[in-house]
Formats: C-alpha cells, sequence, structure tokens
C-alpha cells in the first residue's frame, strides 16, 4: 500500500491503477475493471505508466 509523506511524494507503488497519455492529458484507469478514473494534466504519483 502507498503510504503519503506529506512531502510531495509517495512511498510505495499506488496497486490496482495504472496511467496513460492522450492529448496532453494523463488519464488514471482502474486495472480490475478498466473504467478511466481520473484525468489530469500532470502525472499522478505512484502509478504505473501503460505503454
Amino acid at each position: 500500500m502507498a503510504k503519503n509523506t506529506g512531502k510531495g511524494h509517495r512511498i510505495g507503488a499506488v496497486k490496482g491503477r495504472s496511467e496513460f497519455k492522450v492529448n496532453g492529458t494523463w488519464f488514471k484507469r482502474d486495472t480490475k475493471t478498466g473504467r478511466i478514473l481520473d484525468g489530469s494534466p500532470n502525472q499522478h504519483k505512484g502509478v504505473r505508466n501503460e505503454k
């Protein structure tokens, strides 16, 4: 389980999530259901990238 440090980063990885970039926006995806959860102009912390 990922833990927030309060210093702008996390220790550990966020499990069950991945992210991908489309037209400058990073979208977070639930790996179990494939649903898109959130979009952001910046990368999400501790979430693995899809290729």
